[in-house]
C-alpha cells in the first residue's frame, strides 16, 4: 500500500529569529505536514550572512509551534559528538510534545570547517564515523542505560534520562546520495531524504529498496524524501505557479518519492504558497489515499 504523501517546508538560519517565528506559524496554519531549518555554520550561498546555530534555532521553534513536525535537514556529524546531539535530541523531542524528527547526515561543506578549525575527514573515515554515530544515536534513544564500544565513540553505561517522548525513539531521516550511505539508511533510517534530479533519485531510491532486501528489511517502512530548492539560476522554480508545484511534485512521486520538502518561496511567491496548501495538496494527499 502507497503511504499517504506529506508535504514539508525548509527555511534557512539566516533570516531574523522574528522572521523565522513568523514564517513557520505560516506554515502550520496553511496545513503543512512539517518544517525543517538546516544546519551550517555559516551560509553556504552567501558566506559573510547572518546564520543561527541550527539546533538552538530549532528548539525555539518547536516551543512557537504546536503541530507540526519539526527537523533539521540535516545535521551534520561532524559538528557534534553523537552523545550530545543524543541529548539535544531528546530535549527538543520534549519541548515539542513529541513532534521531533532527527535529520543526520555525515557532513560535506569542507569551507566552514576550515574556517572554524573543524576536522573534516577524508571521505572514507567521514561516512564510517557516521554509520557508528547513527549507531550509537539509535542505541542511546532506545535505552536508558547503553555501553557501545566503536573505533571512534566509545560510551560506558551510559544514563539517557529523560527518555524521548516518541517510542521506541524519535524517527530518523538520514541524508543520502552515494551506496555506503544508502546502505547505512537500509539499516537505520525511518525516512530516507535526497536532493537531485527525479531521474537520480529514482536511481538512488532502486538502489535502497534492493539494499533493504538483502538485510531483510521491508522497503515499504522506509519513507522516500526529497528536498528541493531553487538555486539562484535554476529555472524550475515550484513557486512559480500552481501549474510549476504540481509539474515538480510529479515527477518526483514517479520517482518514488511520497515525502516532499521545498525551501520556502520568496516573498512575492507567497500567494502561490498558499494557493497550493489551499487547493492542490489536499487533492494530491486524497489520491494518495484512494490510489
Amino acid at each position: 500500500m502507497e503511504q499517504p504523501l506529506r508535504f514539508g517546508i525548509c527555511t534557512d538560519p539566516n533570516l531574523t529569529w522574528q522572521k523565522n517565528v513568523e514564517r513557520w506559524r505560516l506554515v502550520e496554519e496553511l496545513g503543512f505536514d512539517s518544517a525543517w531549518n538546516s544546519d551550517h555554520l555559516i551560509d553556504p550561498n552567501q558566506q559573510n550572512g547572518p546564520y543561527f546555530e541550527a539546533w538552538t534555532n530549532l528548539a525555539g521553534l518547536a516551543a512557537v509551534t504546536t503541530r507540526i513536525r519539526i527537523g533539521c535537514l540535516v545535521t551534520s556529524n561532524t559538528f557534534r559528538h553523537p552523545v550530545i546531539l543524543a541529548k539535544m535530541a531528546v530535549s527538543v523531542d520534549h519541548i515539542s510534545s513529541g513532534r521531533l524528527d532527527i535529520g543526520l547526515g555525515a557532513g560535506w561543506y569542507q569551507a566552514e570547517h576550515d574556517m572554524f578549525g573543524i576536522e573534516f575527514p577524508e571521505k572514507g573515515e567521514l561516512i564510517s564515523r557516521f554509520r557508528e554515530a547513527v549507531q550509537l544515536i539509535d542505541t542511546l534513544l532506545r535505552n536508558g542505560t547503553s555501553t557501545f564500544e566503536g573505533k571512534y565513540y566509545q560510551v560506558n553505561e551510559a544514563i539517557m534520562r529523560p527518555a524521548p517522548v516518541q517510542k521506541p525513539r524519535p524517527p530518523l531521516v538520514i541524508g543520502a546520495k552515494k551506496p555506503r550511505m544508502l546502505m547505512i539508511c537500509a539499516q537505520y533510517a525511518d525516512t530516507w531524504n535526497s536532493s537531485g534530479t527525479a531521474d537520480e533519485l529514482r536511481e538512488r531510491n532502486q538502489i535502497l529498496t534492493e539494499y533493504c532486501t538483502v538485510i531483510g528489511r521491508d522497503p515499504g517502512s522506509i519513507r522516500r524524501s526529497m528536498y528541493y530548492w531553487v538555486p539562484p539560476k535554476r529555472s524550475e522554480d515550484p513557486w512559480d505557479s500552481v501549474d510549476a508545484f504540481q509539474e515538480v511534485i510529479g515527477r518526483y512521486r514517479e520517482a518514488g518519492i511520497n515525502e516532499f520538502i521545498i525551501d520556502y518561496p520568496r516573498e512575492e511567491r507567497e500567494p502561490v504558497l498558499e494557493r497550493v496548501a489551499a487547493e492542490v495538496i489536499p487533492k494530491l494527499r486524497a489520491s494518495s489515499v484512494t490510489g
